[in-house]
């Protein structure tokens, strides 16, 4: 699939879901029980992968994104 918006923000994206997916898979596995894994943070990590994907940068025009 190719990305409608560019990689500016794709990568930011993908860099903050990391992050979430990242504390996430900690709280898994880590042996406190206060800790604990949120489904809804990981779904959401996910939403701002596609958020990221398909905007687009104020510098960057439909032509250059490819989305005409």
């Amino acid at each position: 699939m190719k990305s409608v918006g560019s990689w500016k923000t794709s990568a930011v994206g993908v860099l903050g879901a990391i992050g979430i997916i990242a504390t996430q898979l900690t709280y898994i596995f880590d042996a406190d029980p206060n800790t604990v894994f949120s489904v809804e943070a990981f779904v959401g990590a996910f939403a701002l992968i596609g958020i990221g994907w398909f905007a687009r940068d104020n510098d960057v025009s439909s032509e250059k994104a490819g989305a005409k």
